[in-house]
Order: C-alpha cells, then sequence, then structure tokens
C-alpha cells in the first residue's frame, strides 16, 4: 500500500510541475508546440481556461489508482488461486486426486506440473501406485506437455491414445529426456530417476553428455540408481556410461566399480567389434580410473582378437595403461602381439604417433627405433604439418622422450634434440588447485631455510616438467646456498602431487606420468620428495606444515 501511495504522490506532483511550467510559459507568449516537431501549435487563446484544466488531471489521477487497484487485485487473485492449487496438490491423496487438479484450471502452471510429476514419481518409487494407472491418462500427458514432452496427436477419434504408428503411447517412459532433463530444477529432476527403467537412466546420462550439461543432482541422482540395479549393463551401454562420466569430468566409486563389473560380464561374448572397448579404454584413461581385474580382463580381450583390432582400439589401451601406471602380466605377449602390429602409417596425425611412442615409454615397452623416430629432425618438421601445430604437450613429450633416450634407455644411439631446437621453448605452469598447494609448501620451506638464496622454485629442467622446489643440503643435514658450487650437495626436489597427478578407482596410485617424471629426476641425480596433497595441506596450520618438511628432510640426509 506505501507503494501505491508513493507512486500516486509521484504521479500528482510531476502533473502539477507540468502544469506551473505550462502556465509560466503562457506568460511568457511562447507557443507550446507539440512533439514530433509539428508546426500546427495550439494557440493559449484556443485552449480550455486553466481553471477547467483542473479537472481532467483529477480524473487522471483518479484513474491512476483505479489502474492500480486493478492490477493490485488481479496479482492479489492470482496469488490467492496459485496458492489453492498448492494446498490441493499437498492434500491428494489419490493418482485421480492430483490428475483433476489439471482439469479447468487457468491457474494451473508449470510449476504445478513439476510438483505432481515429482510426487507421481515418488509414489512409484514406493510402490504405491503404479505407472500404468495413469501413463496414457490425458490429464497426465498435458503434464507432459507442460514440462517440454512432445506426445503424438491422435490422427482421429478411433486412435485416441495411439501414436502414428499405431502404438500405445506410454506417458512417463516413453520420452524420458524430455520429462527429466526439461524440468526446471535439477533436484527435481533428481528425483525422477528412480521412475524409469535402466536403459533410459543410461540414455539420459549420455543426453547431459552430449549437451556438456554437468548437473550434479541429477549426475548422483543417476549414480546412485544405476549403481543400485540389479540389471546388467550390456557392452554399449557400459561404454556409454563411462564415455558420460569422463566427458563431464564425474568420479564415482559405486558407479565405477558397477559399470567394470558389468564390461568383465559381458566382454568375453562380443567377438566381432572393437571399437566399443576402444571407447571402453579410452574412458578409462581419461577418468584415470585404475582397476587392475578391468583392465587385465581387456587386455587379454585384444590379444585374442588382436585380428578385428583397429589401431586407434591398439593405441588407447596403450596410452590408458601408460596413464594408469598398469603393466599386464602377460606383458611379453602384449610386446610381440599388439606392439609389433602398430606402425607409424597406421595414424594420420604425427602428434598420435608421438603419444603411441611416449605410452610405450612409460610401459618400459619403447624400442629404439620408436625413439629415433620422434627424436630426428625430419619428425619435427612433419609434426609441424600437423593441424595443431607443434603444441606444448607435444613439446612435453618430445622433452621427456628425448631426456629418456639420454638417461634410462640402454645403449642408445640414435638421434637427440638439438639444443637450440624450439622445442624447449615451452610455456610450463601448474593449474590454479595446484598452485596453491605449492605457494603453500613454499610458505613453510620459507620458515626452514636460513635465506632465499637457499630455494629456487618453478626450475625448468629440460625434460619437459618444472621443479616446485629445489634445495641442497650437506651431509650433515644443513642448508646449502644454492649460488655457491658444491659437488657433494645433496640435491632434493620437493614436487607436489594434487588430485590429478594420482590415478583414481578401486586400485590408486601415482600415475605413469608422475611415475616417469620421477624416473628421470632420480637418473638425474636429484633426491625426489613427493608432496602428496592428502598429507601436506594449505588449510594446515605452518607450523605443522613445517613440521612435515622438517622430518622429510631428515629422512633423505639420513639416508644419504
Amino acid at each position: 500500500m506505501l507503494g501505491l501511495q508513493r507512486f500516486a504522490g509521484s504521479f500528482v506532483t510531476q502533473l502539477y510541475r507540468r502544469a506551473a511550467y505550462s502556465s509560466s510559459v503562457r506568460a511568457a507568449g511562447i507557443p507550446l508546440a507539440p512533439t514530433g516537431g509539428q508546426s500546427d501549435a495550439v494557440e493559449p487563446e484556443a485552449r480550455a481556461p486553466a481553471a477547467d484544466a483542473k479537472k481532467p488531471r483529477g480524473n487522471m489521477v483518479a484513474a491512476a489508482f483505479e489502474s492500480l487497484k486493478n492490477d493490485s487485485l488481479r496479482d492479489e487473485s492470482k496469488n490467492q488461486a496459485s496458492s489453492k492449487i498448492d494446498e490441493r496438490i499437498i492434500n491428494a491423496k489419490t493418482v485421480n486426486g492430483l490428475l483433476t487438479i489439471t482439469e479447468n484450471n487457468n491457474a494451473f502452471s508449470r510449476k504445478h506440473a513439476l510438483r505432481i510429476v515429482s510426487i507421481l514419481a515418488e509414489w512409484s518409487s514406493m510402490d504405491r501406485v503404479k505407472i500404468s494407472e495413469f501413463e496414457n491418462d490425458t490429464r497426465f500427458l498435458r503434464i507432459c506437455r507442460m514440462l517440454g514432452r512432445t506426445v503424438p496427436k491422435s490422427n482421429g477419434g478411433n486412435n485416441k491414445g495411439l501414436d502414428e504408428n499405431g502404438k500405445r503411447i506410454s506417458g512417463f517412459r516413453t520420452d524420458d529426456l524430455n520429462t527429466v532433463l526439461g524440468v526446471a530444477g535439477d533436484d527435481e529432476a533428481a528425483k525422477l530417476i528412480a521412475s524409469i527403467s535402466l536403459p533410459q537412466m543410461v540414455k539420459v546420462m549420455s543426453t547431459l553428455a552430449q549437451r556438456k550439461r554437468r548437473s550434479t543432482p541429477l549426475l548422483r541422482s543417476l549414480a546412485f540408481n544405476i549403481s543400485s540395479a540389479s540389471e546388467t549393463l550390456d557392452l554399449k551401454q557400459a561404454a556409454d556410461v563411462l564415455y558420460a562420466m569422463s566427458t563431464l569430468n564425474f568420479q564415482d566409486s559405486v558407479l565405477g566399480a558397477k559399470v567394470c563389473a558389468d564390461v568383465q560380464s559381458a566382454l568375453p561374448k562380443n567377438v566381432e567389434k572393437s571399437a566399443v572397448v576402444g571407447s571402453i579404454i579410452t574412458s578409462l584413461g581419461i577418468l584415470r580410473y585404475r582397476d587392475l581385474d578391468i583392465l587385465e580382463s581387456l587386455t587379454q580381450w585384444l590379444v585374442k582378437n588382436s585380428e578385428i583390432c583397429r589401431p586407434q582400439d591398439l593405441s588407447a589401451y596403450f596410452l590408458t595403461s601408460a596413464l594408469l601406471n598398469f603393466k599386464s602380466a602377460q606383458l611379453e605377449e602384449v610386446s610381440k602381439k599388439l606392439v609389433k602390429s602398430i606402425v607409424r602409417e597406421d595414424f594420420t596425425k604425427q602428434s598420435e604417433w608421438l603419444s603411441f611412442v611416449w605410452s610405450l615409454t612409460m610401459l618400459g615397452l619403447v624400442e629404439h627405433s620408436h625413439l629415433a623416430s620422434v627424436l630426428s629432425a625430419d619428425f619435427l618438421e612433419a609434426l609441424k604439418k600437423d593441424k595443431a601445430g607443434v603444441t606444448a604437450t607435444s613439446k612435453m613429450r618430445l622433452l621427456n622422450l628425448n631426456s629418456y633416450a639420454q638417461l634410462i634407455a640402454t645403449d642408445y644411439k640414435g638421434p637427440l634434440l638439438s639444443t637450440d631446437s624450439p622445442v624447449y621453448l615451452v610455456p610450463m605452469a601448474h593449474p590454479k588447485a595446484k598452485q596453491v598447494l605449492v605457494n603453500g609448501m613454499l610458505d613453510a620451506l620459507k620458515s626452514l631455510l636460513p635465506a632465499s638464496n637457499h630455494l629456487q622454485t618453478a626450475v625448468d629442467t629440460k625434460m619437459g616438467f618444472l621443479i616446485d622446489a629445489l634445495c641442497h643440503f650437506d651431509a650433515n643435514k644443513n642448508p646449502l646456498p644454492l649460488d655457491k658450487e658444491n659437488p657433494n650437495a645433496i640435491r632434493v626436489a620437493l614436487m607436489v602431487i594434487d588430485f590429478h597427478d594420482i590415478c583414481h578407482g578401486t586400485h590408486r596410485c601415482a600415475s605413469g606420468v608422475t611415475n616417469l617424471t620421477f624416473d628421470l629426476l632420480e637418473k638425474s641425480g636429484y633426491h625426489v620428495i613427493p608432496v602428496p596433497y592428502n598429507e601436506f595441506s594449505t588449510s594446515d596450520k605452518l607450523l605443522k606444515r613445517v613440521q612435515y618438511l622438517e622430518s622429510k628432510f631428515k629422512a633423505i640426509a639420513s639416508s644419504k
């Protein structure tokens, strides 16, 4: 009411200000031309006297008050009608009681439709009602249309409830995507998941991945219901779920275990298609999901069916195995049957061949010929012709391989990167979350070391990665300045290990990339101190972080 009074008061004030302005203009003898630049101005003498003008102004104010009053009444009436519908929905005890609310009710909105569908979903999941009781009810189909469903129209009165193919419409289960994904709220949509079948859950998850829609409530509901299902996923469904998880970066150990178990049971039946197996392998690698049982089963399948496997599927296997730090019990068989079957000509992009050789390096299966093929000057020129060119990732992998050839490969005599190669010019920086951990470690180190010249940070190793912190110690565990030569110094490299540097799933461990990094550092003469995120936290007090690093330094010096 105060708002109405303020508006009306402001409205009247403006009218009187305009009236006063008009009077003063007339007194000055200035003609009042209408807006729009028209020249047919009305002379003051032709206008009604000022005394008579008060009456229409009063009528305008009264009309303004009346309009505001009517709008207020309409809003109030609409709100009351909506509240009554809400009350009826809450008090409804039967399916018919809920659906009757939709009949001849102009105030019925999408919000009400959503509440009714949610209640029906809850009742059906509790076995309080059966879906067959309402799935073809025209009132329920109307609700579905409001939530984004498209219900095929019947061709005639005799075909009521049938689609264009003569099949009866399954109202609640047919169009699960529009019913579940078309609702306004993710929390409400998540409640509907329990009421759809397992194949439809997989379809919903695949659609979320296609739309790049990472709805956490919906994904958690899907993960819970798929994991709880007694039905077994077939190989295609399992591949679709893993693809969706990897695309949306959705980690769920229970769902992962369910999918991997179902893959193991379905895998022996597949004797024709390697593409679906390749998709599963690729998704496991992207997710960094490490389950030794499923990885061993996939290895056995590939070895047994190597004749039908595409080169890209085999390449995906080696890359995933390398990233997951997995070496099969059949490694010798893998080397003979699978590695030998892949040649450089199988790849359309040079970067793909580089990734293959890089993965073999982490698995210990790389041959000198592989290293020579990517470290030659010719390969770098060919790599430049790729559509993406020589990316930062390609440069870091080449530097990994160049260091591996010098430090680890036995009796390698092939080409190496030249010292002035542009590959060395690669920008390297940690992701934001990891840099926070690194900064927390550096703060603690500054409290341990006597001066700034005893610590070096973000050291470019020229091996394709950074050393987070570098410091030197003598045999008596005393820190040494880095700007002075000391050939007997113990060189210590501190490396932060964050969430993305490890494998997840049933058998957690450091990733293959992390292992390769540590191997190269140790072969270069460093003592490596890993600082994992689950042991070292920036939320800990500084004293606790200092004590943690101090204990690590003591362990290194004692082992020397």
